[in-house]
């Protein structure tokens, strides 16, 4: 599970990851803070619309941000988000409306939407060997699992001795620290892209791509599931333990504990398990044990059982999840790699903003069965369009042709598009020849 990070490059990468994880952490419990002494009891309320906003933004602008950056070297670009994001979250202590919160965080945002793609695209570049990706992938998910479990105890103790302003400071070190990080790597830099497409061309490349692959459609569909499921568990654990069971606080947390174990559990026996199972069959597994967890909890009476069915979401989840890093690797070259992780950044936002408003309507329905038969439904969908979508048996690399264009416009191909040209200008040659067999069929009949 460690092997990769003997790997400089990655160790690096991955100390900055989890630098991230921890501040992000910290500034959420600073951030609701904020947003409850600026508007009271409408905090709710407000935190709802600013993480709404915040789907939207990962949904609508990656593309976008993904092809204004993608020729730029990759270490520079993290390095400015990332000092841009730490210059940002100073500001927020300064915040006194509303809209200044709305403001910086959706500036925050931006970057993250910039950041997170092009991190993620640059792992498998510096891991070509794929058991090592996969190793690196569950630790990624591990890292990502502990964070949810660490930080709000964190927070509450720093803010025994520290106001919630001092977690700001502490968010914009962890980025300076981040930028610190990949500053002393190399990054491999993927081969030049020679192709001249316009700029509408670049920001749409991920999503054909994602879109025009078995195996990603089957993802988009899984992360609809993985999202149901999530979002049953994020948005209703507190209205299921203090309304329907009557219990604490401390159950709330455990609850949400359960989530985290299970996803843990998953992610250190998945690099054992994918070297003996295909990917198709683990990843659809984990979605069918979404839709089983979901449609108990329609009949679930305890604690006990709950527990039991928010460790198998958790579980469930990395299963989905955690190959994913595969897929994406192995559906797109070293050029068109960062579209395709930013079209599934954006794809997965794309369920999440679905299901968890969703969950929120469903979840303040009277009887709670509702809720969970109402996001069984959502995870079933997806994961019945998974199946249909994933071919058995599916190849590594798929086959696939390109039919003959005719161009009277300037252009150029990669080697691995290329026909015969008349020069730089006119029709192709094979064009030109197609053209006039048809003609000739044609006079002769």
């Amino acid at each position: 599970m460690l092997s990769p990070l003997s790997d400089p490059v990655f160790r690096r990468l991955f100390a900055a990851q989890v630098t991230s994880l921890v501040g992000t952490g910290l500034a959420t419990v600073a951030l609701a803070l904020l947003v409850y002494d600026l508007t009271g009891g409408d905090a709710g309320v407000t935190l709802g619309v600013l993480l709404a906003l915040k789907m939207v933004i990962y949904v609508a602008l990656a593309p976008v941000i993904g092809a204004a950056v993608e020729r730029l070297p990759r270490r520079r670009v993290l390095i400015a988000l990332d000092i841009a994001r730490a210059a940002i979250v100073l500001g927020l202590p300064f915040a006194t409306d509303v809209w200044h919160v709305f403001a910086l965080f959706l500036l925050l945002h931006l970057c993250a939407t910039g950041f997170t793609p092009i991190f993620q695209a640059t792992i498998p570049d510096v891991l070509p060997d794929e058991a090592t990706y996969t190793k690196a992938l569950s630790l990624s998910r591990l890292a990502y699992d502990i964070e949810n479990l660490a930080s709000p105890s964190l927070a509450a103790a720093a803010l025994l001795i520290l106001s919630y302003d001092a977690l700001f400071a502490a968010n914009a070190v962890r980025f300076a620290v981040s930028a610190l990080l990949v500053a002393g790597c190399i990054l491999p830099q993927p081969k030049a892209d020679t192709r001249q497409r316009p700029f509408r061309e670049r920001v749409t490349t991920g999503a054909r791509i994602y879109l025009a692959t078995p195996r990603l459609r089957a993802l988009f569909a899984l992360s609809l599931a993985v999202s149901a499921a999530g979002s049953m568990a994020i948005v209703n654990t507190v209205i299921l333990v203090r309304d329907r069971l009557g219990g604490s606080e401390s159950d709330v947390a455990l609850l949400m504990a359960a989530v985290g174990g299970g996803s843990m559990v998953g992610a250190l026996i998945l690099p054992r398990l994918l070297d003996r199972i295909p990917e198709r069959t683990t990843m659809l597994a984990g979605g069918g044990l979404l839709c089983v967890a979901l449609l108990g909890g329609v009949w679930s009476q305890s604690f006990i059982a709950l527990a039991t069915l928010w460790t198998a979401i958790g579980f469930a989840t990395a299963l989905v999840m955690t190959p994913s890093g595969r897929l994406l690797r192995r559906s797109a070259d070293e050029r068109d790699r960062p579209a395709v992780f930013t079209a599934q950044f954006a794809f997965s936002h794309v369920c999440w903003l679905v299901a968890y408003p969703t969950a929120g309507f469903l979840g303040r329905l009277d009887d709670t069965a509702i809720a969970f038969a109402g996001l069984a439904a959502l995870a079933v969908a997806g994961t019945i369009a998974a199946i249909r979508a994933w071919p058995a048996g599916e190849p590594g690399a798929l086959e696939h042709d390109h039919p003959e264009l005719e161009h009277d416009h300037l252009h150029v191909h990669d080697s691995h598009h290329q026909h015969a040209h008349e020069g730089w200008r006119g029709r192709s040659r094979t064009a030109i020849r197609t053209l006039m067999a048809r003609c000739a069929i044609a006079m002769s009949s």
